[in-house]
């Protein structure tokens, strides 16, 4: 203890060690003192030797350091000395190198010298790189830090966070690596979100913006670990754009998470997080006083919006966050933050360019932004005060681009306000009291100011941008150039400035819109070459030898000569497309003119500006090309070349060929649309199949209830069979009177099983009808569709089924008859036996209570009559929906033949029985006039024959039926 004290205290007396021996003293100490609070007294003593002595802390002290993480886990205070040691070795924190660099020994070994700062820094990065690699080494080193990270002492926790981040500072990717397969790493780091003490938290939002740096695998478990609603909850309970660093730090690991990941991009949209943005660009009537805070926190905001829409984005997703930003009102926010006063400069410009990628290529959000008006007295739509400021030189060089690219993402892919911005150029729409978006593009273009000229020159190109239409309407601009003068078209006015010898930036603009305006518009091509002075002003331009500034204009000049050339329609004699290609050879030459016209894509403005299509150029005189022209160079060079080097005999078959490819493609459509249709009528005839098939499985069904009442009546007829055998036996021992009123009961009720049975008989006769007519639909179906093999075997099994469930009826019915047969002949004996017998005593109210029994069953018997009639016509309509979605089959016709067959044997039997019913009823009425003539009053005469007379008709109906 001694030896802290005269280290950490007073001054000993005797020479003082250097300060390698005292580390390495300390070393000693530390690895083998067994007592915890000597470990932790020279723990203590290393840090704060470790700032100024780092080289010799961290060669002697460092594997110390991490035994004593890995042994002393249960004393924070010596975890935390030894984290914070650690920090100081790995940091390359400029104050720290500064101190690092001081002398702080007398001995001229360990003294160091002076060195400039650059040097001083680069050693420093050197040491923190070395400790860094020689520390994360064993991978266990990192695995053991993040297990430190969970012990909640502030003591530990906090430089454990800071050690973290310095190490993912010097090596991100190793550290990444471990930290990514280590169970439950990344959600140990998120766990510092939600941790109370700030400085905690705010250190953790560093570690993980060093975390997600670079690695996609990392930025997506993190947005899984709902780091997107920990961050939004923190950036509203700071204030949002009001709010202080900790909310720059938000915003900085929140464009980690999303820029170029389209998993988290989709996953931020899916979660309704972009709704969750429209709060922060809520600004107020005065806009005075904005903190440099604030002005950073909403460019960020800003970018992590553009971050969301950006062109490089796939399209389908761009234009879902588009959307969603129109339904949330975030469009609107930023178009009033846009039409706002007292905004600073870079947040107006940075706004603009989030309006531009918010609109670009939505219909819906350009319409809306068409329709925004400007705070002004009176209103003025936006995109005029836009390009007032871009055709204004005084406004800054960034704004002037921003307004140029917004006015681009405007026109992008929107055939529609590409029209509206011509139509303020044509004669019949200029109102002189106003000023419009084509007044002050041609006033950008007739500047004197040569951005201008270029910005407006490229805005108009925009408005013509695949579009004829207006490429043809903007040939009838005419411009008064001065007093006294006639007017002069847009066309010729723009050579007329090329060949007055202006700026080349000036130049380049007028070109490249001559370029989009006559591409692919044979009458504007007539136009340019209907003046006699362009061709040969373009020859001269290409074939002069100028200077390396004037390459690329020359080499715009043979690209709009290839175009004349390319899409010239032979309308005018002196400047065919033979007469150009013999100008070309002669004047230029075919091999100089496709060297010029490669000194474009050569140029080196050229691919930075085919990057991206937002224009960002370093300063005004490298603004030369625009991203939309690039693309237009790329696709008519190759197809220029070929033009000028092909002879006549090539062209001819050439157009012969496109003759014959337009033939064939004619063709070739005519043979899609019959396939379309034949297409539409498989799909109508499948749809037709599955219908059929549902109502044959109806049908099915109903069969198999039919069934299942039939075998119910068989069992009915079976147990009144046994009952009336029973009566029957028991009759003949008791008074006549009482048998003669059962036997007529059991007729009436033998009568009613008849009756159903002939209304099944019926009801499967009105089946076989039905059939027939699906035969002939199906007969008169076969000449249109081939399609119906698998319906017609289904029909096929369908009518087999029916024709052996007519058997099996038949034979039921068979089986019935004979048994009624039987009973009729027990009935007879029996009631001749009561008659022999009978002493004359039957009584009057059993008659009438029998004959009341009879009238009664004639009434049900009707009414089942109905219910018959009414199922037979259920029945015949879904037979008739079966009918029309069934396809046909011509072996049927045999099927027919044999279950006509079998109607007319069913027939047979039904007559049959109608015969043995008719004899029964004879017999009843037998039965009455012997009552009659032994003196029994019977009153009810008229009702049995009108009983029968109703039998009758019932039976005529269900003939016709």
């Amino acid at each position: 203890m001694n030896f802290f004290r005269g280290v950490m205290g007073g001054q000993a007396a005797g020479p003082q060690p250097s300060g390698a021996e005292t580390i390495h003293k300390l070393c000693d100490r530390v690895a083998s003192s067994t007592l915890l609070e000597d470990r932790r007294d020279a723990v203590r003593a290393l840090k704060s030797l470790s700032k100024k002595y780092r080289l010799e802390v961290g060669t002697q002290a460092m594997d110390h350091l991490i035994n004593i993480l890995q042994t002393d886990r249960s004393d924070s205070e010596i975890l935390g000395y030894a984290l914070d040691t650690l920090y100081n070795i790995l940091c390359n924190d400029e104050e720290e190198e500064q101190d690092a660099v001081t002398p702080i020994s007398a001995s001229a070994k360990h003294k160091n010298i002076s060195m400039p700062d650059e040097t001083a820094q680069k050693q420093s990065d050197d040491l923190g790189a070395q400790f860094t690699d020689q520390f994360v080494q064993d991978p266990e080193h990192v695995t053991l830090l993040l297990t430190l990270l969970e012990e909640f002492d502030f003591h530990v926790r906090w430089p454990g966070v800071k050690l973290l981040t310095v190490l993912l500072k010097n090596q991100g990717v190793p550290v990444q690596g471990i930290i990514l397969v280590s169970p439950m790493g990344v959600s140990r780091l998120m766990d510092l979100l939600a941790d109370s003490r700030e400085v905690i938290r705010n250190d953790g939002l560093l570690l993980l913006q060093q975390l997600t740096k670079s690695n996609a695998a990392i930025q997506k478990i993190v947005a899984f670990e709902n780091a997107f609603e920990r961050l939004l909850d923190i950036i509203t309970e700071e204030g949002s754009s009001d709010g202080g660093i900790v909310v720059e730090d938000c915003l900085l690991l929140l464009l980690n998470l999303l820029k170029n990941n389209s998993s988290n991009q989709n996953f931020f949209k899916e979660g309704s997080y972009i709704q969750r943005m429209k709060p922060w660009f809520e600004i107020g009537d005065d806009n005075s006083g904005w903190s440099a805070q604030k002005v950073t926190n909403l460019h960020l905001m800003l970018q992590l919006v553009r971050v969301m829409v950006s062109p490089v984005n796939s399209p389908g997703a761009t234009a879902s966050c588009q959307k969603s930003m129109y339904q949330c009102g975030l469009l609107q926010q930023l178009c009033t933050i846009l039409m706002a006063t007292g905004v600073p400069a870079d947040i107006l410009t940075e706004t603009i360019n989030t309006v531009s990628e918010v609109i670009r290529g939505s219909q819906v959000n350009q319409d809306y932004f068409a329709s925004v008006n400007a705070p002004s007295n009176p209103p003025r739509p936006a995109i005029v005060v836009l390009l007032m400021s871009m055709v204004n030189e005084r406004q800054p060089f960034v704004l002037r681009c921003a307004v140029l690219y917004c006015f681009q993402c405007f026109l992008y892919k929107n055939q529609k306000g590409q029209g509206e911005i011509v139509a303020t150029l044509l004669p019949s729409t200029i109102d002189a009291n106003s000023i419009s978006a084509g007044q002050l593009l041609c006033g950008g273009l007739f500047s004197v100011d040569s951005l201008s000229n270029w910005c407006a020159a490229v805005a108009l190109a925009h408005s013509l941008q695949d579009n004829l239409t207006q490429k043809e309407q903007l040939l009838r601009v005419q411009l008064a150039t001065s007093l006294g003068k006639p007017p002069v078209s847009l066309l010729q006015q723009c050579t007329n400035i090329l060949s007055q010898g202006s700026k080349v930036q000036t130049r380049v603009g007028l070109l490249m819109l001559l370029c989009t305006w006559i591409n692919n518009c044979p009458i504007a091509v007539t136009h340019f070459l209907h003046n006699q002075e362009n061709v040969p002003f373009l020859t001269a331009q290409i074939s002069e030898n100028l200077g390396e500034d004037e390459r690329l204009v020359q080499g715009l000049c043979a690209l709009l000569l290839g175009i004349c050339i390319y899409y010239n329609d032979n309308s005018l004699e002196n400047y065919t497309k033979d007469k150009l290609k013999q100008l070309i050879e002669k004047r230029i030459g075919k091999e100089n003119f496709v060297e010029k016209l490669g000194f474009i894509t050569k140029h080196e403005l050229y691919s930075r500006a085919a990057q991206k299509p937002q224009p960002v150029f370093p300063s005004p005189e490298q603004m030369l090309f625009d991203h939309e022209f690039t693309k237009l160079v790329k696709e008519l060079e190759g197809v220029i070349t070929k033009a000028v080097h092909k002879s006549n005999e090539e062209e001819k078959k050439e157009e012969e060929v496109k003759k014959t490819l337009e033939q064939h493609d004619n063709i070739v459509t005519q043979y899609k649309e019959l396939i379309r249709e034949q297409d539409a009528q498989i799909q109508e005839l499948k749809e037709q199949v599955a219908s059929s098939l549902s109502q044959n499985e109806q049908m099915q069904t109903t069969v198999t209830q039919q069934l299942s009442q039939i075998q119910q009546h068989k069992d009915q007829y079976n147990i009144l069979k046994l009952k009336l055998g029973k009566e029957s036996h028991s009759s003949s021992q008791g008074e006549g009177s009482q048998v003669n009123g059962l036997q007529t009961e059991e007729l009436t009720q033998l009568r009613e099983e008849l009756e159903e049975l002939r209304k099944q008989q019926a009801l499967l006769q009105t089946q076989l009808s039905d059939k027939d007519a699906l035969i002939d639909a199906l007969k008169s179906d076969t000449a249109e569709s081939s399609e119906g093999g698998s319906a017609d075997t289904e029909l096929l099994k369908e009518l087999e089924g029916l024709r052996s469930q007519v058997q099996y009826q038949s034979a039921e019915i068979n089986q019935m008859k004979a048994e009624r047969q039987e009973l009729l002949r027990r009935a007879e004996a029996g009631s001749s036996e009561a008659l022999s017998s009978g002493d004359g005593s039957v009584d009057a109210a059993k008659m009438a209570e029998v004959e009341s029994r009879l009238a009664a069953q004639t009434t049900e018997a009707e009414r089942l009559k109905e219910e018959a009639k009414s199922l037979s016509e259920s029945r015949a309509e879904m037979e008739q929906q079966l009918a029309a979605a069934t396809s046909t089959v011509a072996i049927l016709q045999t099927e027919k033949a044999k279950l006509q067959t079998e109607v007319q044997d069913s027939k047979k039997e039904q007559d049959d029985l109608l015969m043995l019913l008719a004899d029964q009823d004879q017999k009843i009425h037998n039965l009455k006039k012997k009552l009659k003539d032994l003196g029994e009053t019977v009153d009810d005469e008229d009702d049995l024959d009108g009983r029968d007379q109703t039998d009758e008709d019932y039976d005529e109906d269900e003939d016709e039926d």
